[in-house]
This record gives C-alpha cells, structure tokens and sequence, in this order.
C-alpha cells in the first residue's frame, strides 16, 4: 500500500510479483497440465493420473490468494498498470478451478471429485471462485481511472495471447476467454457510468472479431451482442434517447454527446459488417442488430441513419443467407418501429425496403417487401387522416399568423412546432407517393411474380384509401404513377420475346433432359407480361367503379380519359385474347357500375359504344377463335348495357 500511495510502481510490482508467486503451486508444470486438460476435443488421459501431476493447492497458496483479493479490493485505486500481474494469476487460478483434476492439499487427490463437493471439504474452491468473480462485481465501487486501467490490464492479457496465427492452444483460449467475460461483467456492473469505458470494451471485441481463429470470432460476437442489448436495455440508455425525435435548434448542447454516444454503441456493428469479408462475422453482426431491434428497437434514435445505410448494403449482397438475416431486421422495423423512429428516416425506411423488393437473390423476400410496402401505406394515412382533423383546428391560428397554406400542407408556425413537434415535420404525401414510385419500379420487374404483386399492391392502396386522398393527391397518383405505368408495362410487353420457354431442368431419362411442364399460357415472355396488363387493367377497373364522380372533379380528366380509351381501343384490337377480354371487362364494370347511379354523362356511355362498334366492325389480326369470342363478349356486354 506504501509504495502504491507513493507511485513506487517498481517495488509495488516487485511486491505482487512476490505475492503472485505464492499463490498457484508449481504454476509451469500445473499450467502445462491444465493447457493439456483445456485444449479441445483432449481426451481423459486413461491412466490415472499421478498425484504430482496434478495441480494442489496447500493452505499457504489459499492464503496467498486470499491476501492478493484483499490486495486488488482494498488497493484498487492505486494499483494502475500493475493490475497485469493480479490478472494473469487470476487467469491462472480460473484454469485451476475448472480443471478436473485440481485440489486443495486438505483432501487426497484421489477423493472422486463428486463426494468432495457432497462433502463440504471442497470449498475452499468455491470460495476462491467467489471471491474471482466478486472482483469484477465490485468494479462498480472503483473509480473511474481505476475501472480504465482494469480493462486496459484485461485487454494486454488478452491481447498477447493473440497472434496472427489461427491455432491457438486451449490455455490461450482461455486466458481470452477469461479477458472477456470479465470484461462484459464490469460492464454489466457500471451501466451506469458505461459513456466513459465503451470505447475500451469494443475497441477489444472488434480486435478479437477479426482474429483468424473462428473460436475467437464467435465468442467475441457472443459477448458483443450481450453488451450491446445490456447498454441499450438500461435504465440510463432510456434517458439518453427519451429526447423528442425531430433535431431541432432549439434543443439542448448534450444532445451531441447523447448523439456520439448512441452512434458508438451501434458502430461497432456497422464496422464489422462492412470491413470484414467472413461471412460468419457479416452474419453475427447482423443477428446482434436484430436482437437490438427486437428488444430494444423504440429507444434509438440517433444511429437510425447508420443502420438503414448498413441494412441498404445488405440488400446487394451475393449471399442469399445475409441477405435473408438483413431482410427479417427491416421486417421488424417495418411491422413495429415506423411509429418510434426519427420522421426524417421514414423515407429511408421505404427506400430500404424496395431495395430488398428489388434484390434477386431470394423472391420470396422481394414478395414480401411489396406486402411490407403495403403496411407502410397503412401507417402513413392514418397519418393523414389524423392530419387533416388537426389541419381543421389550426385554421384560425393561421389566419391570425397571416401563414398560407396550399392543400395538403401543415401549418408550420413556429409555436405549433414547438407543441407539438413530431406531428409538424412528417410529410405525409411524399411518403405516400414514395411508396408508390417504389411499386411502380417493382412493376417493370423482370420477375412476373414481383411485378404482379407490385401491380396488386398499388392499386388495392388506392381503392382502400382512395376516399381519403385530396384531389391534387389524386392527380399525381394518376399522372405520375398510374399513367406512366401503364405505358411503360405495354411497352415493355410489345418489346418482349415470343419464343416458348423450356421449363427448370429437372434431371434426365434415357439420355434426354427432362423439363418441368410450363402451361402453354405461360411459356413466352410476352404472354408472362400480358397477365400483368390484365392486372393493370383490373385495377383502372376498379378504380373507374369506385371514383368516377371524385375523378371527373380532377382538372386533367378528361385528357386522362381519351388516353384510357385510346389504350383500352388497342388492347382490344391488337392485345392476346386476355388482354382484350380484360379490356371489354374494364369497359363494362365502368359503364354497369355508374349508370344505374345516374351519375354518367351520355357522352361517356358513347365513346364506350364507339369503341364496340369498331371492334365488331373491324376483322382482327389474330386467330378467327379469340376474335370470335371477343366479339361475343362485346355483344353480351350490348345485351346487359
């Protein structure tokens, strides 16, 4: 104690040194024995083994290491880099605990070791074990400078065991091993003063992530995860993150700390994802993510940013594995975060998720990013709906503010901000028309299924919430999306490939390939892009039955008109049988759904009936059988008319 309050650290060492000595009997033989009884998959050696061989503990041992856990309680502050010393001992006699074939000198060695522990003579063992991990407990009691130079002398121990090498011996893992677990329990015992020693903890973890030795890897990945999810879980992380989401000016300096401090606890996942190239590391990193999100997922704010940026680079990954670990994180920030996290990132969140619609990797993943497209739109207009109630309470205030406001805008006065923040800056629409220009982009997918699913999507969004969109809404989803897609999907078909396709080679019989069957409706290209302009169809159908009188209000309708006919005139005459047939459906749900409403001009029921007396008047270009029965689906459309 002298020589630590004096700074002596030359005789202090000489003294634990000294100590250290006493503590593990003939520690070289012993540790030889016990890296032999340590390494993995070592057999029991079957002769017995002899009495010298084996590690005991005499009561001067016992004694010299109650005195060094004495030493390291009471001296903790003072000891500084000599705590090295105490540590490696405290290795050592963890290896002696674990061994089998360790004792104490009180019981013969050839005692079994079960009746030992019945009969209460082992405990010197249990005590010893005790007061080891006891240490590391108390650690919440030092002081900070003294926890610092405790993972520091953790860290050297580990570390020069550590080498370039994979093969590492089962002592050596152990040590590391021991670093480690210590290493999470002081943290779990100073979560509450956790900003200061982080930095210490995961600069290791990354340190052992990149080892070459995958036993190492792992049991770093193991120990990051439980570190993470116990910073994020505690009591202190709920009050770093409990600020209001929208980073605002007038919010207060220790916001940036706050903010620094989120991100460190995050960016060691993201580092590992993106600079290491083992795939198990990729892996464990994003499995730690998800553990994150799951538990703890509402009290991040600050790294939102970081982990969408790092969830976008797995969706172009090769691996169809990472890609599916990335995939299940955005699930669940899409089924149960949208509504905690930062209204900045929502827009992100939507980009994210096409890019996994969007991904070839896996289509079962990119269907089910179209029906995650579909959540969004919930979550989004209960925003608007909610909006416009509160649009209706703030008109006074705005009259009074002298703040215009076009349709659709929120007041953003700056009292209304400051009540209510996070209301203020979502923009409902652009996140409305976000995940429309996502589905739209998934529309023209080369995978059938991915561009019928988005097709389905788009429109069955549009008929649900239809009602509650303002007409300048409309206007976009019909002039930016609907339209365009619609040219764009014709097109793509006209330009497609008519040559049959062999299904998936299945194996092969008497020397031939065998092929699985595809239904003749099905084995071209464009007969494949067909089906998605019958869907097409289908939804203009619905939307036509469901909206007229609200489209006609619109200012380009009947431009928008003329080019829907002009459409439907082609698919009719010039489409597949499917095509034309759906075509006349379209044609005719508008025409039975609106006119026993009265809500249909006569000039519309006529340019319906042009467009049928031109079919049956013109002889069409395909086989005699389709136009037959376009014909008599335009004559029973006549009869219901």
């Amino acid at each position: 104690r002298a020589c630590g309050v004096l700074r002596a650290i030359e005789p202090l060492n000489s003294f634990l040194a000294s100590l250290c000595k006493f503590t593990i009997n003939n520690p070289n033989e012993g540790e030889k024995r016990s890296s032999i009884l340590l390494s993995p998959g070592s057999k029991k050696p079957e002769t017995s083994m002899d009495q010298r061989d084996s590690i005991i503990l005499t009561p001067k041992n016992v004694q010299a290491l109650r005195t060094l856990f004495n030493v390291a309680h009471r001296l903790h502050n003072i000891l500084g880099p000599s705590w090295v010393l105490v540590l490696e001992t405290l290795a050592a006699l963890d290896r002696t605990i674990h061994s089998p074939h360790a004792s104490t000198q009180e019981v013969s060695a050839s005692v079994s070791r079960l009746s030992r522990d019945t009969s209460g003579q082992y405990s010197d063992f249990h005590i010893l074990s005790s007061l080891n991990s006891q240490l590391f407990e108390s650690s919440a009691l030092m002081n900070v400078a003294a926890v610092k130079s405790l993972l520091s002398a953790l860290h050297q121990l580990s570390s020069q065991h550590i080498s370039g090498n994979s093969q590492l011996s089962g002592q050596q893992i152990g040590s590391i091993a021991f670093s480690v677990e210590r290493m999470t329990s002081i943290l779990v015992n100073n979560l509450h003063r956790v900003e200061s020693i982080w930095d210490q903890i995961a600069a290791h973890h990354l340190e052992l992530a990149n080892c070459p030795n995958p036993q190492l890897r792992n049991m770093a990945l193991d120990s990051l995860d439980h570190s993470i999810c116990s910073v994020v879980g505690s009591e202190k992380f709920q009050g770093i993150s409990s600020a209001p989401h929208p980073l605002k000016e007038y919010q207060l300096v220790e916001e940036s700390e706050t903010r620094s401090f989120e991100y460190a606890v995050l960016s060691p996942l993201v580092i590992l994802y993106s600079s290491n190239k083992n795939i198990d590391v990729q892996m464990g990193a994003l499995k730690i993510l998800l553990h994150v999100l799951e538990r703890h997922g509402e009290k991040l704010s600050y790294s939102w940013p970081s982990i969408l940026h790092m969830l976008r680079a797995v969706a172009d990954a090769s691996e169809k594995d990472v890609i599916s670990l990335g995939f299940q994180s955005v699930r669940v920030i899409m089924n149960e975060g949208l509504a905690t996290i930062p209204v900045q990132c929502l827009d992100e969140c939507i980009l994210v998720t096409g890019a996994y619609g969007a991904q070839k990797t896996d289509i079962n993943i990119s269907l089910t990013a179209a029906g995650l497209l579909w959540t969004a739109t919930d979550f989004i207009v209960k925003g608007l709906s909610g909006r416009s109630v509160q649009k209706a309470n703030h008109l006074n205030e705005e009259v009074q503010l002298g703040v215009s406001t076009e349709e659709g805008d929120i007041p953003t006065s700056e009292e209304g901000v400051k009540r209510n923040p996070l209301q203020q800056l979502v923009d409902y629409n652009k996140l409305f028309f976000s995940v429309f220009s996502v589905l739209q982009k998934l529309g023209a997918d080369d995978r059938p299924e991915v561009r019928n699913s988005a097709v389905r999507t788009l429109f069955q969004t549009l008929c649900t919430h239809g009602q509650k969109l303002s007409l300048s809404m409309w206007e976009d989803c019909l002039w930016i999306y609907v339209f365009p897609m619609l040219e764009h999907v014709s097109h793509l078909a006209s330009t497609s490939s008519k040559d049959e396709w062999h299904g998936k080679e299945l194996g092969t019989r008497a020397g031939k390939a065998v092929h699985m069957l595809i239904h003749h409706s099905r084995n071209t290209a464009q007969k494949q892009w067909d089906e998605t302009i019958v869907l097409l169809l289908g939804g203009i159908a619905r939307l036509l039955r469901s909206f007229f009188p609200l489209l006609q209000q619109l200012s380009k309708f009947s431009s928008g008109w003329a080019i829907l006919l002009a459409f439907l005139k082609n698919s009719i005459l010039n489409g597949s049988k499917e095509v034309a047939l759906a075509a006349i459906n379209c044609l005719q749900t508008f025409v039975s759904s609106n006119c026993p409403k009265g809500n249909l001009e006569s000039s519309f029921v006529k340019s319906v009936l042009d467009i049928y007396e031109l079919v049956l008047q013109t002889s069409p270009n395909y086989k005699s059988d389709s136009a037959d029965k376009v014909k008599q689906e335009v004559l029973r459309g006549l009869g219901d008319l």
